[in-house]
Order: C-alpha cells, then sequence, then structure tokens
C-alpha cells in the first residue's frame, strides 16, 4: 500500500493492467452486483437534472421502476443508490444487442449534461472507502472484469492510465500526476523484487 496525500492506495491499482472490453463483457458492471450505482449526496441533484435529460430514452420497464420508486433510493444503511429494474441492470441502462450502455453516459457525449456518470462507475473497477481522515482505492477484482484485465496484459495498458479521467475529476489534476508517478516507481520496485538473483 502507498499513500498520496490523504489517499491510501493498493498496490494492485499500481500494478493491474486493465482495458475495458465491452464486447465481451457486454458492460456486465451495470447489471450485476446488490443495488444499483453507489451515488455519493451531492450527486443526487445530476442525477435528476440527467433523468429529465435521458427520461424519453429510457426502457419502459425503467420507465416504470422511475415512476414507482425515482431514479436513486436510500439504503436502510443510509447509503445511496440509482434504482434497478427487478435487481439487476440500473434503470439508466439501455441495449444494444447484449450489451448494456449507459443513456447518462451518451448524453454527456452528445453535450446534453455536464455530468459524466455517477463518479463510483467512472471510477469502476476501483472502489473509494471513507476512513474519515483518509480514504482509500482498492480494486474490486470481479469475474465479469477478467476480459478487461485479459486485454490489459495484451495490450500493455496500466488501470491507472486509464483512470486518468475519473481520477483527475475525484482528485485534481495535481494529484493524479503524483499518484501515477508513485505508480511508476512502485512498478519498477515489484519488477526489480520479481528480478531473478543473479540477473
Amino acid at each position: 500500500m502507498f499513500v498520496v496525500d490523504h489517499i491510501l492506495i493498493s498496490d494492485d491499482v499500481a500494478e493491474a493492467r486493465f482495458a475495458c472490453n465491452l464486447s465481451a463483457c457486454h458492460g456486465a458492471c451495470c447489471v450485476q452486483g446488490d443495488a444499483g450505482a453507489p451515488l455519493e449526496e451531492h450527486e443526487i441533484e445530476d442525477i435528476d437534472a440527467a433523468l429529465e435529460t435521458v427520461r424519453h430514452r429510457l426502457r419502459p420497464e425503467a420507465a416504470n421502476v422511475v415512476k414507482q420508486r425515482g431514479a436513486w433510493e436510500r439504503g436502510k444503511d443510509g447509503s445511496l443508490s440509482t434504482t434497478c429494474v427487478d435487481d439487476a441492470e440500473c434503470v439508466f441502462v439501455r441495449y444494444e444487442g447484449p450489451v448494456a450502455k449507459c443513456l447518462i453516459q451518451e448524453a454527456h457525449e452528445r453535450g446534453e449534461t455536464d455530468f459524466p456518470k455517477p463518479i463510483s462507475c467512472h471510477l469502476y473497477p476501483l472502489r473509494v472507502t471513507d476512513l474519515g481522515d483518509f480514504e482509500a482505492l482498492n480494486m474490486e477484482k470481479m469475474p465479469m472484469c477478467r476480459p478487461a484485465f485479459k486485454k490489459g496484459d495484451r495490450d500493455g495498458t496500466f488501470l491507472s492510465d486509464v483512470l486518468e479521467w475519473p481520477l483527475t475529476r475525484r482528485y485534481g489534476a495535481d494529484w493524479y500526476d503524483r499518484f501515477n508517478e508513485a505508480c511508476t516507481k512502485r512498478r519498477s520496485v515489484f519488477a526489480e523484487l520479481k528480478r531473478p538473483v543473479g540477473r
């Protein structure tokens, strides 16, 4: 584990190679899980605004859920998340063939909203844990992301590079630069430790 400012970061975040492979995973992170996308309190206004932007594009079953329960909900533990259809996909999912796609992300790409998507989605497969004075960044290793890890290995793409935008969005450009430098140094140390003795 290493630290950049008040953020504790798991070593595997620096080492991991990762590149999303939608043709293989079919956007499973938008479908699988115990709840919808985790939300932060300040994102509720953004979610409500995004809903009005994409409401006409919601699937009928998603529109029905939104009508009955809204686009987000608060759990018994106080946590916030987007609502889901039949305990499966997020209400903001649309399907293109078998692939789940995010209506909010697509609206952002069209310039219809300034909100890219919930930060928890943007950072995935990283998860943020609030530790009071610190935050912890850990990598969630789910079977649905195996194709992304394999593609990252093939392409030589590091997770820390893939997540430049969401990490900058959360912590700022200066923090990301120092984080990326720390990742590079950690990888060098790990490579040296793995080198056979005598070489």
